[in-house]
């Protein structure tokens, strides 16, 4: 007969113990395995199924363990199983759907030490932290990261709401714009103020800077400055501005402001004054505008020139000075009576009419002193006659006279310099002079010397100066002279009276 044939049919026939004694002898340890399964001997089902060593059979023992609750059975089974990927959903739902989750966590935390342990495994391990063992799940991601499927993994943890895990997962695959967000929606669970400013250090869309700025805005005011610290690299300073503006926190983030201020950029210029102007901060107001002028000067004077503190009225005669508006400036100091500023704003405009003008105000109000300070603050640009005139006509002239010394010590030195230039220049000229006279030459000719025949141009160097030899048979051109007779040299002519 054959024997596996009916061992088959009796198999069928639910005859177990005679099935499983023809299994043995025609040794089909997959069939014996079944047969143990069938008669409750899962021990020897276990022992059959090694045997046997095939997915189908070692399924089949720990489907039948499972339900009769032989979790020692099972696990050894399961062990066979897990390794193979394409199984283990299966195994899984199995076990899940009977509500043994701590077996099954059990089953695959023991398979993890085996040498065919795969990405598989680990991650549905972690997919079970997640449903029933949340506080392990940390700690397994930490020492088990590379191993693991973090998309997937990142959906279990998502479903179950774990965004601290989330987070960090997110971190580790790179994905840093989905952690941003992640830990700016779930602020409660997923918040930590060092690891998102590192974060932050990573994204790859600028607008989530911006996100993040609102973020602290609403949740962690007072760490908006570190935030801003971190990223004032990355951020447009002046978009900043009128964000936080905008909200309506712009003291908030005065630190900030001042790191961002060495750009010189009007936005952030304008805000900072804007804040120093509401706290009456006229000392650092006014080291901000000499440092950083890039700003609407002319509407900050404006706003300044009727403010009711005299520092914030002088800052705004700075600015007119500053955009030479001088006239503005000055009245707006003798308003103040700012006498200083004034004389030092004249001085400025390089302008002597101002300067003259500023010198009558304080005749007319009798300010001997400040008249003697503006002369002194304003001598480069003040007329001397302008200025005696005033001190005498006003019985000011005590008040005027170190003016009046310095001026003709300065003309007296410039006299002194021209008397020099002169005299040396005097000097070179008669030298030159003397030096053209020095010079005798060998012989001279009369310019009174008509030419002589035979003797051109030359003088006889024995003549005396301003007497011409005549010569002889020729009479003077102009003088009559008898036929006949020869001129002698040195004798008198008849008829020429003595």
């Amino acid at each position: 007969a054959n024997v596996q044939q009916v061992g088959d049919r009796l198999y069928e026939e639910r005859a177990f113990k005679a099935a499983k004694i023809l299994y043995q002898n025609c040794v089909n340890n997959s069939k014996l395995a079944s047969c143990h399964v069938m008669l409750g001997e899962y021990t020897q089902a276990v022992e059959a199924a090694k045997k046997a060593n095939n997915p189908k059979t070692w399924k089949e023992v720990n489907i039948a363990c499972v339900q009769a609750q032989q979790f020692r059975c099972a696990e050894i089974a399961g062990m066979y199983i897990i390794v193979h990927p394409d199984h283990l959903d299966e195994l899984i739902a199995q076990y899940e759907k009977g509500g043994y989750f701590e077996e099954l966590i059990s089953l695959l935390d023991s398979g993890l030490s085996s040498e065919r342990s795969h990405v598989g495994m680990y991650t549905e391990l972690a997919v079970l932290y997640t449903k029933y063992k949340p506080e392990k799940l940390m700690d397994f991601i930490k020492l088990n990261t590379q191993k693991l499927n973090i998309p997937k993994l990142i959906q279990a943890c998502e479903r179950h709401y774990l965004w601290e895990h989330a987070v960090f997962l997110y971190t580790h695959y790179d994905e840093f714009d989905a952690a941003a967000n992640t830990m700016m929606a779930h602020s409660p669970a997923a918040y930590a103020h060092d690891q998102f400013q590192m974060i932050l250090q990573k994204v790859s869309n600028m607008e989530i800077y911006y996100r993040a700025i609102q973020f602290y805005l609403d949740e962690q005011p007072m760490q908006l400055n570190g935030l801003l610290s971190a990223i004032m690299s990355k951020v447009d300073h002046a978009r900043v501005v009128q964000h936080v503006r905008k909200a309506g926190h712009l003291p908030l983030i005065l630190p900030y402001l001042k790191s961002a201020q060495q750009h010189n950029i009007a936005a952030v210029n304008e805000a900072i004054n804007e804040l120093y102007v509401e706290g009456e901060q006229y000392d650092e107001l006014r080291q901000s505008i000499e440092d950083f002028d890039n700003i609407d000067q002319i509407s900050l004077a404006q706003k300044l020139e009727k403010h009711e503190l005299v520092e914030m009225r002088r800052i705004s005669a700075l600015l007119y000075q500053k955009n030479k508006r001088y006239k503005q400036s000055i009245d707006l100091s003798k308003q103040d009576k700012m006498y200083r500023d004034a004389m030092e704003t004249a001085f400025e405009s390089g302008n002597a009419d101002l300067c003259e003008s500023l010198l009558r105000y304080f005749v007319d109000n009798d300010m001997k002193e400040c008249f003697a300070a503006c002369l002194y603050t304003c001598y480069d640009h003040i007329r001397p006659d302008v200025g005696l005139e005033l001190a005498w006509r006003k019985g000011m002239l005590d008040f005027a006279m170190p003016f009046l010394i310095q001026v003709l010590r300065e003309y007296t030195s410039r006299i002194d310099a021209l008397d020099k230039k002169t005299q040396k220049k005097e000097e070179a000229e008669e030298k030159e002079k003397s030096a053209s006279n020095d010079f005798v030459p060998d012989y001279m000719v009369n310019p009174m010397m008509g030419s002589m025949p035979g003797f051109g141009n030359l003088a006889i160097g024995n003549a005396p100066m301003g007497m011409t030899p005549q010569p002889q048979g020729f009479p003077q051109p102009g003088m009559m002279q008898t036929p006949g007779m020869m001129q002698t040299p040195g004798m008198m002519q008849p008829g020429m009276g003595m």
